[in-house]
This record gives structure tokens, sequence and C-alpha cells, in this order.
């Protein structure tokens, strides 16, 4: 007997009230509000932010580990797999490369730091400590030791998203490899990936409470003043962000065959979850599935999201070179071009280095600044009050920017169905359909 959902309402087609995406929106709405009026009170929903992301991490492991193994397996050509990957990594060296050198141009056009002439000696050093420390663990020999797990289980205990996408390659390719003899496995795998993402819809409707929280402590914890007192940096960083997106993804979008303006439309209520949280964790499972409901073959997906979330970090990339001559513009510190493009090239570096740190933009900012010793890591203690501003930005420009690269690698491919995008795009494809088709299952198919 078939496991079938049964009818499918897009989501166009429900009442206001029930779509996410406008029930988050209004509980990010009603979270600042209330961080504004109470914030003694808004802090104490702190735990509804921090559940949800919780929740949401829980089940990123299965999720990824599913996708990528069945998206592998399936695959008639291993070479394939090889030549995708180094498509995807390719393309996030290049992308990689422009949003830092964005950073360094709008800082050098805008000067958000320079008037503030604060001296570095007058800096409260203490706050960045456990940043700076953390900074020097940041290394290729580091990231590379990161990358393997101690055992097959402790990637998905410690949930680490690196290992899991290592481990979920290699176990891909052996059942590829196996063949014939691994379809039972296969089946294994399909066969769970329904209730898997029907657990994520689960937690998605749980959204709301998760934004509202998060929201609220944000703005009852560090209050608009915080944001006032920075504003030219926050604003200058938002900018750029937007530039980034607009033109730069704009362009690669619209050489692909798509408006990104109508990809972000598309991804509107995980949009609003990422800004909510300030996790682009928060959306990744349903990055996947709207991806491949999109018209991107699943093997495609399975292996640059995942990949995305560690390699591709556009938005972090951004904030790394806008914030390190922030700092030396506000401290008076003068930079050689060689410093800045050794600030350039140790930021591409270390941002890699931190992938699935907690914490990683500011983190890798202290090991960007490591570099040109000239810069007081101190300085780093201006932008701390902020940072959880500017978060949201970081974000969602990685969230967007692994969104673009999956139709990208899969348009390189000849693997995405471009009706299917178009459909998508216009809304004609519903978010809540399960993109894994029914399985049938019979007893003769049990072991």
């Amino acid at each position: 007997m078939p496991i079938n959902a049964g009818p499918v309402a897009t989501s166009a087609s429900l009442p206001l009230h029930r779509q996410l995406y406008i029930q988050v929106l209004l509980a990010i709405a009603l979270g600042a509000l209330l961080g504004h009026l109470a914030p003694e009170l808004a802090q104490r929903f702190k735990p509804l932010g921090d559940g949800f992301i919780k929740l949401v991490r829980m089940i990123i492991a299965p999720v990824i580990f599913l996708t990528v193994v069945s998206g592998i397996a399936g695959s008639s050509d291993l070479r394939t797999v090889g030549r995708v990957m180094l498509k995807t990594m390719a393309y996030f060296l290049v992308l990689s490369t422009l949003a830092l050198v964005l950073g360094l141009i709008v800082a050098h056009v805008v000067h958000p730091g320079s008037g503030l002439n604060i001296a570095p000696q007058s800096l409260d050093a203490g706050s960045v400590v456990s940043f700076a420390s953390k900074a020097h663990d940041l290394s290729w020999s580091g990231f590379l030791m990161d990358v393997i797990p101690d055992t097959v289980m402790s990637a998905f205990v410690s949930g680490n998203i690196l290992q899991v996408l290592f481990i979920a390659v290699l176990f891909g390719i052996a059942l590829a490899m196996v063949g014939a003899p691994a379809e039972p496995a296969m089946r294994l795998f399909e066969a769970l990936k329904l209730p898997v993402f029907k657990l994520v819809h689960i937690l998605m409707k749980l959204a709301p409470l998760g934004a509202f929280g998060a929201i609220a402590f944000t703005i009852g914890r560090f209050g608009l003043g915080a944001l006032l007192n920075l504003a030219g940096l926050v604003l200058t960083f938002y900018a750029a962000s937007a530039l980034f997106v607009l033109v730069v993804l704009g362009t690669v979008a619209r050489l692909s065959g798509f408006s990104i303006l109508a990809l972000l439309r598309y991804l509107k209520t995980e949009l609003l979850l990422v800004l909510g949280t300030s996790s682009s964790e928060a959306a990744l499972p349903s990055l996947m599935e709207k991806m491949e409901q999109a018209g991107c073959r699943k093997s495609i997906v399975g292996l640059v999201v995942p990949a995305g979330y560690s390699f591709n970090l556009d938005g972090t990339n951004i904030y790394m070179t806008l914030a390190a001559l922030f700092i030396a513009q506000a401290t008076n510190t003068p930079l050689s071009l060689s410093q800045q493009l050794a600030l350039l090239a140790t930021a591409m570096l270390s941002s890699k280095g931190a992938a699935g740190v907690t914490g990683a933009g500011f983190i890798t900012l202290a090991a960007t600044l490591t570099v040109v010793p000239t810069i007081p890591v101190a300085g780093m203690a201006l932008i701390l009050g902020v940072d959880r501003f500017m978060s949201e930005c970081r974000s969602l420009t990685n969230f967007i920017g692994n969104a673009v690269a999956t139709v990208v690698v899969a348009r390189w491919e000849n693997a995405l169905d471009q009706d299917q995008l178009s459909k998508a795009l216009r809304g004609e494809v519903s978010p809540l359909r399960s993109i894994t088709p029914p399985i049938p299952i019979t007893h003769g198919d049990m072991p």
C-alpha cells in the first residue's frame, strides 16, 4: 500500500492567519515591541528562541545524511559526484572572494569608522578575550582534523555539519560502489526521508514562537540604543550585503535564467525565520526541501547546500573585511595595501576554519585581525554591542547565497528542471509538498 500524503494546497490558498510567513512576521513585530516596552520581561523569553534553534539543529544531521547518501548512491557515475563538488567549490571560492573584496571597497568608500578617534588603550579588551582565545585555535590543520570525527556516531552526537557531510559522502560512495546488493539499504533511506521531512514540517509550526523569543530577547537585552550608537557601521553593513545580493547574486541569477527577487519571494518564510532567529541553520532543512521542489536534482541539493553552510559564507566574508577596516579607521590605524591583502587572504582561510563554530562571525574576525598586529584586537569591543544586530544580516546573506549556488550548480550540470523552477518562483508549487515520492511497501519488500 503506497504512502500518500494526500492532496496538497498551495500556500497562497491558505487564509492569511495560517500562512507561516505571516505568523513569523507578526511574531517578530510583537517580539520587538515587547523588547522595547518591557525589556526585563522580554529577556525571559530567550529560551523560546534557543529552544527552537536546538529543535531544528536536532533534525539537521539526519536530513543531511539521508539526502546526501541517497543522492550520491543514486548517481549512475561517481565521476559526476566529483565533478559537481569541484564546480561547487570553485563557485564558492569566486563568490567568497567577491564578498571579501566588496567589504573592503565599501569600507574605503563610506569610511564608517572615520572620526571616532578612539585610543586603543581605552578599549576594554576583557570583553573579547574569549573570542580571541578561540580564534587562535582556527587553522587549516585544526580544520582538517575537525572534518574527521572520532567515530561515525560522534558526528551525529555533536551535530557538526561538516563531519556529517563527510560521513554521508563516504557512505554514499560506498553504497554506489556496492551496487545492486545495496538496494535494500537505499529503499530504507528513501523511506526514512518521509517521516524525517514530516518532522521538519511539524517543527516549522513552532517557528513563530522561536522568532518571537529571539527578537524579544535581542531588543530587550541590547535595546534600540545600542543599535543607534553604531548605526553607521550597521547600516553600512546592511547596505553592502544588499548590494551583494541584488547586484552580484542578482547578476549570477540572471545569467542562470532566473530572477533573484523571485527567488527571495519563494523563500520568504525561510528568510523571515532566519531574520527572527539570527541563524541560517534554522532554515537549512526547509531550504533543501524547497530547492528540490524548485526543480534542482536531489543529488545536487544534497551536495551543494550542506557544503555551502561551511564554505559559502558570503555575509560573514563581507562582515569580516568591513569590520576589520572599521576598527582600523576608528582607532586611526593606517593600513598598507599589502596588509589589506593579507587581511583578505586570512579572512578567506579563517572563514573556512571556523565552519560549525558557534559565534563564527565574531571568532573569525578575531582570527583575521591577528594577521595585522597594528590593528588592536581589543577594537572588537567597539562592535560587540551591535554584533547581534549584524548577525541577522550575515545569516540572511549566507542563506541567500547558498540558495543561488544550488540553482546555479544544478543548471551547470543540466540537473535543473527549468519549467519546475519557473512554476515554483511563480508560487505554483506548494512549499508543503513532500519532496520524496510515495514508496510502495509490501511484505515482499521486508528483509
